[in-house]
Parts: structure tokens; sequence; C-alpha cells
């Protein structure tokens, strides 16, 4: 009876330390959850200052410089009021966007660059600031504040609800912020191409030709033919969008409806397209991109983020972004959506293609998919 009884005092005093210990747990989960639930409630305070460096053009004013640049240096080339910048620039210094340095030269603090403010440089070629001064503008902002009228089915998108018309039709009609998408789209072309040659040269090869669907102002291809003089670019695109597209050496802008028709090429280039569209309209997109490349030598280039089917709490950063980027899809399209490695081989295998592969370009939030027919 007392060996029994001892057992029993044991596995209380043992269940006892557990449920303590778990109560400890939650404690420490509960103090961090105190803690964390700020970045959510301030969550669009970092973008807004962000947004506001960048159009003080602080990064530019920062860049290449050989020493650091006073306060009083900074406030007078922007044009702003000493006092409120300097917390500004407290706020981006303890975001790891500048950082503090002495001048040597009069003994004051000043500020340079890090590696994140020099993404935000316009005068660099992997900027983001383009990118980063569209998703920031109101026309971009004022969607989400439609995005659980959505999913309740009281709007038919979060765009339409904002503008009254879906993105592309407020494109056509807004001149501004159509050259802003295309400045976005044009920077992140400047990153992501570079990287695609310089990791998978294979996928241009034996190609004399490649058409650039949705291809904005020309800027991916013009990348692509300066790396690759003998490819001919062919920048196709609707035609208000190219009404402003400079001229390019080796490349010819052609204005059509790529759900009507895709010019013929070698290989057919899209990037960052077919995430604006369902899948239904994926697949009609896919079948011209198809029908336009020869079959037997033909390629399909696609440049798109790919989600990871398990979820990664955050641990992955570019993968969270992308997840990020599906969010974007939800407010800005009508049924765009990032996509999955088996979601892209159901609308590949839906629109006729033989075989693909799928490699991720380094550094870059985007994978590589090329479809063969």
């Amino acid at each position: 009876m007392r060996s029994n009884m001892g057992s029993t005092k044991m596995e209380l005093d043992q269940a006892v330390r557990s449920v303590g210990a778990e109560s400890v747990q939650e404690d420490r989960e509960e103090a961090l959850a105190k803690v964390e639930i700020w970045r959510y409630v301030f969550g669009f305070v970092e973008m807004a200052v962000v947004s506001c460096a960048v159009e003080l053009g602080i990064p530019d004013l920062l860049e290449g410089r050989d020493h650091p640049v006073t306060l009083e240096d900074l406030a007078s080339a922007t044009g702003s009021d000493p006092q409120l910048l300097s917390r500004v620039m407290r706020f981006l210094i303890n975001r790891r966007i500048f950082k503090e340095g002495s001048a040597s030269s009069r003994g004051l603090p000043g500020y340079v660059q890090t590696p994140l403010s020099r993404l935000l440089a316009k005068t660099r070629g992997a900027s983001k600031a383009s990118f980063l001064l569209m998703m920031s503008s109101p026309t971009m902002m004022d969607p989400w504040q439609y995005l659980s009228r959505y999913l309740k089915g009281k709007v038919s998108q979060p765009f339409v609800g904002a503008h009254g018309v879906d993105f592309w039709g407020y494109g056509a009609a807004h001149r501004e912020d159509c050259d802003l998408f295309s400045l976005a789209m044009a920077c992140c072309a400047r990153g992501a191409m570079p990287a695609l040659i310089s990791a998978y040269p294979e996928v241009l090869e034996g190609v004399r030709s490649v058409v650039d669907v949705g291809g904005s102002d020309g800027t991916a291809l013009r990348i692509l033919v300066e790396a690759c003089p003998w490819i001919h670019g062919i920048n196709f695109d609707l035609p208000h969008v190219l009404s402003n597209a400079q001229k390019i050496h080796g490349v010819e802008h052609v204005g059509g409806d790529m759900f009507v028709h895709v010019p013929n090429a070698d290989a057919a280039f899209i990037m960052w397209v077919l995430h604006d569209w369902e899948d239904d309209d994926s697949v009609r997109i896919l079948i011209n991109c198809r029908q336009a490349v020869p079959p037997r030598t033909g390629k399909v280039i696609i440049v798109e983020s790919v989600i990871a089917e398990e979820p990664d709490h955050g641990a992955d950063k570019l993968n969270d972004a992308a997840l990020m980027l599906d969010m974007c899809m939800m407010a800005y399209t009508n049924g765009g959506k990032e996509r999955t490695l088996v979601e892209w081989k159901d609308i590949l295998d839906r629109s006729g293609f033989a075989s693909h592969s799928i490699k991720p370009i380094p550094g870059e939030l985007r994978s590589v998919i090329v479809a063969y027919p």
C-alpha cells in the first residue's frame, strides 16, 4: 500500500511540475504576444516612413558619399524641418534603413547608407524605390479597406470597391498611375533579370527571338538583349501601356491582347503576369504563349513566385514575402494569386505543356519556370 501511495505521490508531483511548466510557457507566450501585437497595430508605419524618406530623396542624397551627412545638411538638401527630420531618421536607424556615423571634418554626427537603404536609391539598378512608392500610393492603399467586405461577398473586388473599376481599367484611365506601375515593374525587372541570366544561362540556349508577354516599358528585354545581343526582342503589351515606351536597340514594341494572340518567337517570356489572373484566365494566356513558340524547340519562360506547400510561420523570409504578395493579389485583382508547385503543375498541364522545370532565382522572390510544348 505504501509503495502504491508513494508512486501516486510521485506521479502527482510530476503532474504538478508539468502543469507548472506549461503555465510558465503559456505566460511567456502571452508576454511575447503582448509585445508583438504592436507590430500589427502600427504595421503601416514602416511603409509610410520609408516612403517619406524615398520621396524626400534621402537614399539618393547619401548614395556614394565617402563621409556621413549631417542632419543640418540633410535638412537643407531636402527642404525639411531639422527637428522633424531627426525623429524620422531616428525611427529609420532603429529599423536599420540608415545608420549613424561621425562627420569627421566637422565633428558632428551624421547619417550613412546601409544595404537596405541602397536598395531604395533610385539611381541604383536593383532599386525597389518605385515599387515601394507604387505600393504606398493612395490608389493601392485604399482597396485594403474593402478586404473584409470582399470576403463577405459585399464587393466584387477590393480594388473595384475602392475605385469603381478594376485595376486594368483604372490604369487605362489614369496615366500617372499607369506610369508608376510601369516604373515599379521596371525596378523589379532590373533586379530579377541579371540574377536569372547569371544563374541559369542555359534557359536562353538556342533562342534567337523572345516575346515578352506583358513586358510593360521593355526594361526586361533591354537587359536581356544587352546581355545576349544575338536575341531579337518583341515587347508585347496593351497599346496604352506601350504609348510612352522608349525606343530600345534590338527590341520592337508590339501592341495587342495576350488573351487573343501572342506574337511568334523562339521563346515566350512572361514575368509577374500570371499571378494577376485566376486559373482559367492563366490557362488561356499560357495556351497562347505555347502556340506562339515552335512545337519542338520552343519554350515558355515564366518568372513567378512559388509558395511553399507547408507553412513555415515566417521562418523563410522570401516565402513570407510571397504570402504577403498573395494578399496583394487578393486586394488588387479578380482571382489572381501566388501558386504552389502543385497549382503551377495543374495550370501548366491544363495548358498542354509536355514538361516543365522550376528553379528558384538566387536572392529573388521569384522562381524561373520553363515549360516545353
